[in-house]
């Protein structure tokens, strides 16, 4: 360290004392030393962010959110701003990614039982979390105002008028309007731009201090550690240094990340932009075929295979609230998936049901 850069460390550790802090959290934190590498996720998630951020920043310096001028104003930055179709591309793939990682995340959670007493808060913030990132990819999903967005995204709000009484009124809020059109664009771009990030982080933050209130759970598998409690903190004496021993671990994850979606974005852009992402919207020519994103195949197959719309969402809402309230609905103390055989079988049974209605609905 330099002497300029050792002076102002000494001039911030008087006053805030940043040595303390660091020794506390980074240094002398210990965590589990049976941890795993689905431990890391979290930090791909916030890397992930981070990156959709800076992108997001760097289109919007260009991007212009008018029905008339928006797919040109895409088409502009990938076509003729220095770089610009790198940002586009990594924008467009890492939210597609974001949201792998978020599953991964959340079913690991699952997996090992990390969502239960004292971690209900937690589960809950993650599962908020898990939202507002489903809810921000519905949003940018229209800006672009290509064939594809714009009537995916009129699929999409249809869905809401087969809720009884009130269904019009959802779907003329979700629009703005009848139909999608430009009231449309103009409340996605709100939405995402400025509401949904200030949400994600409001609860990136509330996520981040309950985990470190009350401590990494310890994985359920190989030698259990020592874990002592103070209070609802629960502390690992004899884990592994979180810096540097575990954060160089997290770093070689989030490389691996990174490189591939990087690979993607330069190589293979058209596995997240497909074909009629590149023509601009026609609200008077429907294509044949339009389907949501694959995150989303789930509920459109499931509106498509119940009796009505109305029992589709019933039955999706219920399941959602369902895993909003899995730690207040599992309450058992054990965690090792290997145990808890009604458990695994639920766990694995429900994953290939939502695989298969999701390529049914893929190819249906």
């Amino acid at each position: 360290m330099t002497t300029l850069a050792r002076k102002a460390v000494d001039w911030l550790d008087e006053r805030v004392g940043i040595r303390e802090a660091f020794r506390e959290n980074a240094t002398e934190y210990r965590v589990p030393r049976n941890i795993n590498v689905f431990y890391s996720l979290g930090t791909v998630l916030l890397v992930l962010f981070g990156l959709q951020f800076l992108t997001g920043i760097l289109l919007l310096a260009h991007y212009v959110p008018h029905p008339d001028q928006a797919f040109d104003s895409v088409k502009r930055i990938v076509n003729e701003v220095p770089y610009g179709w790198l940002a586009r591309n990594l924008h467009a793939v890492g939210s597609n990614l974001a949201i792998v990682v978020l599953l991964l995340h959340m079913l690991s959670v699952i997996f090992m039982g990390s969502y239960k007493k004292p971690r209900e808060l937690t589960w809950l913030s993650g599962f908020i979390l898990f939202n507002l990132g489903l809810a921000l990819c519905l949003t940018g999903y229209l800006l672009p105002w290509s064939q594809l967005s714009f009537w995916a995204t009129t699929v999409s709000t249809e869905a809401a008028g087969s809720v009884p009484v009130i269904g019009e009124y959802l779907v003329r809020i979700a629009r703005g309007a009848p139909t999608v059109g430009g009231a449309t664009l103009g409340r996605f771009f709100a939405l995402h731009v400025v509401v949904l990030p200030l949400g994600l982080l409001a609860i990136i933050g509330a996520h981040l201090m309950l985990v470190r209130r009350i401590g990494i759970s310890r994985p359920p598998f190989g030698k259990p550690g020592e874990v002592v409690k103070k209070g609802v903190h629960e502390d690992h004496p004899d884990g592994i240094p979180f810096f540097p021993n575990y954060v160089a671990e997290e770093i070689a994850v989030v490389s691996f990340v990174l490189a591939g979606l990087f690979a993607i974005a330069v190589f293979s852009p058209e596995v997240f932009i497909p074909a009629d992402a590149l023509e601009p919207a026609d609200p008077f020519n429907t294509p044949a075929h339009i389907k949501p994103e694959w995150y989303f195949l789930w509920a459109y197959q499931t509106l498509k295979i119940m009796p009505t719309e109305f029992i589709g969402l019933a039955v999706q809402g219920a399941f959602m609230t369902f895993l909003a309230l899995l730690p207040f609905v599992d309450r058992k103390a054990e965690r090792h998936p290997f145990r808890r055989p009604l458990f695994l079988s639920l766990f694995v049974g429900i994953i290939a049901l939502f695989i298969g209605i999701s390529v049914w609905g893929h190819y249906s």
